[in-house]
């Protein structure tokens, strides 16, 4: 049977294998089909003759401009622990600042591997290149890690309930305790949930909140 493949030249999963399972491509949602052959290069003519005019706009001298100071790279850690939607709320006078939130793991039943969030709400998922977006939970690095979404799940701190909540936002689904989540629809986080990102258990997580 042939593979899944995106179809989509602008999607950095174009012509690379997925899951056969899978209905649309995690990173822009085109629907998935066979291989699709890759498009040949277009090449220019060459002038055959001295009276060819190049249609090539000469673009006019530019100022100069001041020197740019050198970029920086920033390299991703081994471990995920980046917690940019975290906010800090200053206390108002006169009123008592509001409890430090619990830290929440998310631990990968296959490598083991451990992922943070204290924030108050974030997404996880994959970061994208193409958007220069970083999940507050970033799952790149793990097998299988293509079945998960870029913004595969919304996670947040219920403060009425008092306890962290997930709302499914991904194209593949969700399962808390093998139950699928349906969309729009908040549940429960407790400590010792399992959670599966995609179909056949290809990413399994468990909860642990302390």
């Amino acid at each position: 049977m042939p593979a899944n493949k995106c179809s989509n030249p602008g999607c950095e999963f174009f012509n690379r294998p997925l899951p056969n399972n899978m209905d649309c491509c995690p990173g822009c949602g085109r629907p998935l089909g066979n291989v699709i052959a890759s498009t040949p290069p277009i090449t220019n003519p060459s002038p055959t003759n001295s009276n060819f005019v190049s249609h090539r706009q000469v673009q006019p001298p530019q100022p100069p401009q001041p020197p740019q100071p050198p970029f920086q790279q920033q390299v991703p850690s081994e471990y995920t622990d980046y917690q940019p939607g975290s906010r800090y709320i200053e206390p108002i006078q006169g009123q008592p600042p509001r409890p430090v939130l619990p830290v929440m793991r998310l631990i990968h039943t296959t490598t083991g591997r451990e992922f943070r969030f204290s924030a108050e709400e974030g997404y996880i998922g994959r970061r994208s290149q193409i958007h220069g977006t970083i999940p507050e939970i970033d799952l790149v690095g793990i097998p299988h890690e293509s079945v998960v979404s870029r913004s595969h799940a919304r996670i947040f701190w219920d403060w009425n309930q008092n306890t962290y909540m997930i709302l499914d936002t991904s194209r593949n689904g969700s399962y808390l305790n093998g139950n699928q989540l349906s969309q729009g629809v908040n549940y429960r986080l407790n400590n010792g949930d399992s959670l599966q990102l995609g179909q056949d258990g290809l990413v399994q997580l468990k909860i642990v909140v302390s």
